[in-house]
C-alpha cells in the first residue's frame, strides 16, 4: 500500500467481534485504499451501558480475529484506560502520534453517523479525520438533523481520491454487503445454547466457549 495511503479507524465495543465488522473494515480499506484499518475496542463506552465482556477479554478477541487479516491492527488506547473514552480525544492522540499531515479516516455506519451530533464535541472531529459513511446497498437513510447537514453541506465528497489529498474534514460514503449480524443476536445466541458459527471467527469463537463467555442471558 502506497505510504501515502489514509489510515482507517474503526472503533466499537466489539462484544463480540464478529464477521460484519472484519467486513466492515475490510470493505472500507478495498474501497478507499486505506493503508491499514485500526479497530479500537472500547474501554468503557460513554454512552450506552457497560459491554458485558470486560475490556481485556474483548481485547483479546478483537486481536484473535484480526490476526489472520492483512492490514487489521488492533489498537489498544481505549481498552486501557479505566475512564470513559470519547472518539476526538482517541483522534486527537492518534493525531499527535502519525502528525498534522497524514489522512485519517473514521468508519461509521449511516445509522451512527446520523446521530453525530451527540457525540462529545462532535464538531471538532472534522478537524481530526474524515469519515467513512457504510452504507447498505439499497438501504434508505434517515434524514440527517439539521446541524450535521449544516456542517457536512460543503464536505461531501464522490470518493476515495479525495481522501488521501487532506489530512481530515472530508465525507465519502461506500456500499457494504448486507450482512445481518449483530453482536448482541450472538449474545442471545449464545445466552441460549445456539450455535453462532460462521457469524464470528473461528478463534474467537472457540475463545467464547473456552472461557464460557456470554453464557447465562
Amino acid at each position: 500500500m502506497n505510504s501515502s495511503a489514509p489510515f482507517g479507524i474503526l472503533g466499537g465495543t466489539f462484544d463480540p467481534i464478529h464477521i460484519g465488522h472484519l467486513r466492515l473494515a475490510i470493505e472500507a480499506a478495498d474501497a478507499c485504499r486505506l493503508r491499514e484499518v485500526r479497530l479500537i475496542p472500547a474501554g468503557t463506552p460513554p454512552h450506552r451501558p457497560p459491554p458485558r465482556a470486560p475490556a481485556w477479554q474483548r481485547l483479546q478477541m478483537a486481536r484473535l480475529a484480526a490476526a489472520n487479516c492483512p492490514g487489521l491492527i488492533v489498537d489498544d488506547r481505549e481498552a486501557s484506560k479505566d475512564r470513559p473514552c470519547y472518539t476526538v480525544e482517541t483522534l486527537a492522540e492518534m493525531r499527535e502520534e502519525l502528525g498534522d499531515d497524514v489522512p485519517l479516516c473514521l468508519i461509521v455506519g449511516a445509522d451512527a453517523f446520523g446521530d453525530l451530533p451527540t457525540w462529545h464535541r462532535w464538531r471538532d472531529l472534522f478537524a481530526l479525520a474524515h469519515f467513512i459513511i457504510a452504507r447498505r446497498p439499497g438501504a434508505g437513510d434517515a434524514p440527517w438533523p439539521e446541524a450535521l447537514r449544516a456542517e457536512c453541506v460543503e464536505r461531501i465528497r464522490p470518493g476515495w481520491k479525495d481522501l488521501a489529498t487532506a489530512p481530515a474534514g472530508r465525507v465519502v460514503s461506500i456500499e457494504i454487503p448486507l450482512l445481518d449480524i449483530s453482536a448482541s443476536g450472538i449474545r442471545a445466541r449464545l445466552a441460549a445454547g445456539g450455535n453462532v458459527r460462521y457469524l464470528l471467527p473461528d478463534p474467537v469463537l472457540d475463545y467464547i466457549q473456552t472461557n464460557n463467555q456470554y453464557s447465562g442471558g
